[in-house]
């Protein structure tokens, strides 16, 4: 399959983290020109080593610094990464604090990355795609998510009205929502017989996804070949959403 993705300029957010890392890579493999965002210049400076994509530091949670770092770079993609998982908990037991976090990590930041990477893509005038990072959890109720599920279910309604508004543009803009990644981050959690147990149970594939099993659909959905594809939110969940 021809992406089309080669020397094309693509920013991808929250870089050094397991989903973004891999679609670094896939898209380093694709002849992309890669801008790989973070935090931590010397997990970006490994990075870039591995792959020769071009770094960039900013904080999600700062405006100014979003805007300051994308107002001169010309993007035809973005891919939404960078986010924050919060904590287990129940509505009733909830840190607001924690709350407020995640949503201005994960919504707010989202936004705040479409609103100034869009601009530079409008500028440029050769259309483009933007794929955010979603989950599973905006699609399902699951327990304990209560904070992180809003800030996805927000990333999911920012997805369709931000391919709305920049259809016009030629700018296509989706969602990925996968299922549990099991990292060893999220094994303390998910890799409990009683918690991810039932959950791969009823999963039909019934097994947890990997990063590359998120980064594939993500690179598909940056290509050419998904030029009519636009205000999806693609569930990679091995099923589970249909069940």
């Amino acid at each position: 399959m021809e992406t089309g993705l080669k020397t094309r300029p693509i920013l991808v957010t929250g870089a050094t983290g397991g989903i973004g890392a891999a679609t670094v890579r896939l898209l380093a493999n694709e002849g992309a020109d890669v801008i790989a965002a973070g935090r931590n210049q010397e997990r970006l400076s490994a990075l870039s080593s591995d792959t020769g994509c071009r770094t960039l530091i900013f904080d999600l949670t700062s405006e100014d610094e979003i805007q300051s770092a994308l107002s001169e770079i010309e993007l035809y993609g973005v891919v939404n990464c960078g986010g924050w998982g919060g904590e287990i908990a129940t509505p009733m037991d909830t840190d607001i604090g924690v709350f407020d976090k995640v949503i201005d990590i994960n919504s707010r930041g989202t936004l705040l990355i479409t609103k100034y990477a869009s601009k530079s893509m409008i500028n440029a005038g050769k259309g483009g795609a933007i794929v955010n990072v979603s989950s599973q959890a905006s699609l399902i109720g699951l327990a304990g998510h209560v904070s992180y599920a809003a800030s996805k279910g927000a990333v999911d309604a920012m997805t369709r009205v931000s391919a709305l508004e920049l259809g016009k543009h030629n700018i296509r803009v989706n969602a990925v929502n996968p299922t549990v990644v099991m990292t060893p981050m999220s094994e303390w959690y998910w890799g409990r017989d009683d918690i991810g147990g039932p959950l791969l149970e009823t999963m039909p594939l019934h097994k947890w996804a990997t990063e590359q099993d998120c980064a594939g659909p993500i690179v598909f959905l940056l290509s050419d070949a998904a030029a009519m594809i636009s205000g999806v939110c693609l569930p990679v969940d091995g099923g589970f959403s249909a069940v």
